[in-house]
């Protein structure tokens, strides 16, 4: 997918932050944007901000609806180039605090859903011997941060499963990758974004001295779907200002 060649992308969860922010960026590229997300108010709030996105309803944690949705887009599109999965939550939660409803939600929000519709995207471009598929990780997947223990096994589980898909995948010309964001500010982080003291703790523990933008995830993310990353696949990319690999420089 290059500027002068403009394919179909379906993006899950297009009504969220970084979700949004691909949409915008595909469409401004000329490319067809389509997704889904479970929330028809927010669904309809999208396609008055960004004109020409195709949206569909779907509960990502529910197999048989996710299944259905790619059969529904097949249908109308014809093909599917790209499939970005820009779903999941935060929970911060120390293990002995986490209850097992909390654990069994973050699993299904993070990491079912993303087998989903893995499965279901890779069933389509498989007949078609190309495509490629993105996920969104964690920087809490890479490095150890605490409270982090449900989200970052969750996470850690969507890691393994791109590499794996990675190796399966290959020999019928598809691609399979991940970003790994650290904090971002989306709407999704506004109980910590909102807070003045907490924004400014997130901050320093970035070498950076920042937190992630939506656009600056959505800008790699659009440059992995695209042709130009043709010999891109099974890669965990970390997108964190160097919170994962970066000690900070102490102020002295």
């Amino acid at each position: 997918m290059n500027q002068t060649e403009h394919k179909t992308i379906v993006i899950g969860g297009i009504s969220g932050g970084i979700g949004s922010a691909l949409a915008e960026q595909l469409l401004q590229s000329g490319h067809r944007v389509v997704g889904f997300a479970r929330n028809t108010a927010t669904l309809d709030s999208l396609r008055a901000r960004l004109p020409g996105v195709e949206t569909y309803t779907c509960e990502a944690t529910d197999p048989s609806e996710v299944s259905a949705c790619f059969e529904r887009i097949i249908a109308d599109c014809g093909r599917i180039d790209g499939y970005a999965h820009a779903i999941g939550s935060i929970f911060i939660k120390p293990a002995h605090l986490t209850s097992n409803e909390d654990w069994a939600a973050t699993l299904a929000t993070n990491l079912s859903s993303a087998f989903y519709a893995l499965r279901a995207a890779t069933k389509l471009m498989s007949k078609q011997s190309e495509g490629t598929c993105l996920f969104f990780s964690t920087a809490a997947a890479q490095a150890g941060i605490a409270n982090h223990e449900a989200i970052a096994a969750a996470k850690g589980g969507i890691d393994a499963m791109v590499r794996s898909a990675a190796a399966t995948y290959a020999p019928r010309g598809l691609r399979i990758n991940a970003i790994a964001p650290s904090l971002t500010d989306t709407p999704l982080a506004s109980p910590m974004t909102s807070h003045p003291q907490a924004l400014e703790i997130s901050k320093k523990m970035h070498p950076l001295g920042d937190i992630a933008r939506p656009q600056d995830i959505a800008s790699l993310a659009q440059w992995l779907l695209s042709d130009h990353a043709r010999f891109v696949t099974g890669q965990i990319i970390t997108v964190d200002g160097g919170l994962s690999t970066i000690v900070p420089k102490p102020k002295i």
